[in-house]
């Protein structure tokens, strides 16, 4: 087994090359035990439509129950429902066996104690488990439960949508599309869906809607049939994306805006989190709706453990993770999260474009990822930040935040990949380069030290 597959937020690999279904078994085992020190048993087991995901499954049942663990199968399901099991079921964790939007070959698990992710060094504690051997006995049972049925009863009693409305949607053929569109005909929308029935092997394009390239066909598809809105999942249905009805991209800053103004149109002074990647616009709106906006890390998990102690009613990334605790209860959801967009919509009469028209227009680049080896990134991020610290203010939480009177620059180690993350806003598009050229010749250099 590849110990690279204990990342930061789950554990993720290649199928049949970094661990194979014996190390499936053992990292349930791993689980089990790390959860029984810690006083639960009662677990949810969900998984993805990857070709790999039944035996895997099966594999880390096998392994939980080894340890005496209970063990209630939910079956296929997105990634939320599975969080929504562990609620709903009244259990004390779990294990979904996905690999979200990565590539067809790949295969991993995200991890639950109670309602909350396990992650970082806490995974790393798994692993210590699974190289330790010392794993605790037991004979766990097994039972089954239906739960997508709950969940759309749930969501549709939440969500109200008094103007039908025509969406299309685009699934990537990952879980999200066979659970969203019943629940939006039964709000009485008319649905035009794209790549929804569930297929591993993801023909017709990965399952991220954040990559440009993905969405192509959802956009001529809201121009061709004058839609309303699109919606796209990626492949375990816990990032969205959207399309507006022009066939615009709109990306997860933006959506945080809409989501805000209407929570703090019942709720003002509420507390509203995202992360150091977003537009500036976002804070701006939120303090001028009367909001208290917090910028934090970016990562599902940290971001989920943050927003329980500032008790914020929202939070979201730009890669289209949306949590709510408003009306909800806190993990991200993409399809919960388009019902929200679709009452919105319904509600205010307004297009997208619409309720974003005032919003200030600003020139930003796309995340830009530049390789670096896993040894030094954060390394060569620390000596940017050391650098640009000596002449501009700068926000350091995750990576370097460097700001300026018109823009900012963003350097940051990713927690999941060998690369540094970048990105760019400006007043200007020609204010956008001098600030992208000063960053990253300063960047550069530093590298060039180092490596």
């Amino acid at each position: 087994m590849n110990p690279d597959i204990f990342r930061e937020y789950d554990i993720r690999g290649i199928a049949g090359k970094d661990f194979t279904e014996e190390d499936v078994a053992l990292i349930g085992k791993g689980v089990g035990t790390y959860l029984r020190q810690r006083g639960r048993t009662k677990l949810t087991v969900g998984r993805d439509c990857r070709l790999t995901s039944d035996a895997y499954a099966a594999r880390i049942i096998e392994g939980l129950r080894s340890t005496g663990c209970d063990v209630t199968d939910i079956g296929i399901c997105p990634t939320p429902v599975f969080y929504f099991s562990i609620k709903h079921l009244d259990k004390e964790g779990g294990v979904m066996v996905t690999a979200s939007h990565n590539p067809p070959d790949h295969n991993g698990f995200k991890l639950c104690i109670d309602s909350d992710s396990i992650f970082g060094k806490e995974i790393k504690k798994i692993l210590g488990i699974i190289e330790g051997g010392a794993f605790t006995r037991g004979e766990g049972t097994l039972a089954g439960a239906e739960i997508i049925g709950p969940y759309k009863d749930f969501v549709i009693k939440n969500i109200s949508i008094p103007r039908p409305l025509k969406v299309g949607v685009d699934a990537g053929n990952g879980t999200g599309g066979v659970v969203a569109v019943p629940i939006m005909k039964a709000l009485k929308c008319e649905v035009y869906d794209l790549y929804c029935d569930m297929d591993g092997t993801f023909p017709n394009h990965e399952a991220d809607p954040t990559v440009a390239g993905n969405v192509k066909d959802l956009i001529a598809l809201v121009r061709e049939k004058h839609l309303d809105v699109g919606i796209a999942y990626d492949g375990d249905s816990d990032r969205i994306g959207v399309i507006d009805e022009t066939g615009k991209i709109i990306y997860g800053d933006k959506l945080i805006i809409i989501f805000s103004r209407e929570i703090l149109s019942r709720k003002p002074g509420a507390t509203i989190l995202s992360e150091v990647k977003c537009s500036k616009t976002l804070y701006d709106d939120i303090a001028k709706h009367g909001g208290r906006g917090i910028m934090w890390k970016t990562g599902h998990s940290l971001i989920k453990q943050k927003m329980k102690e500032e008790k914020a009613e929202l939070a979201g990334e730009m890669s289209g993770h949306m949590f709510f605790k408003d009306r909800y209860f806190g993990y991200d959801d993409a399809i919960y999260a388009s019902c929200r967009l679709l009452e919105i919509l319904s509600k205010t009469g307004k297009t997208v474009s619409q309720l974003l028209a005032d919003v200030p227009n600003t020139f930003t680049t796309p995340e830009i990822r530049i390789e670096c080896p896993e040894h030094l990134k954060f390394a060569v991020v620390e000596r940017v930040t050391e650098h640009f610290r000596k002449k501009y203010d700068v926000i350091d939480i995750d990576g370097v935040r460097v700001l300026f009177d018109d823009g900012w620059g963003l350097v940051r180690a990713s927690n999941t990949q060998s690369v540094l993350v970048l990105r760019y806003e400006a007043a200007t598009e020609k204010r956008l380069q001098e600030i992208r050229e000063l960053i990253e010749s300063a960047l550069s250099d530093i590298r060039k030290q180092m490596i």
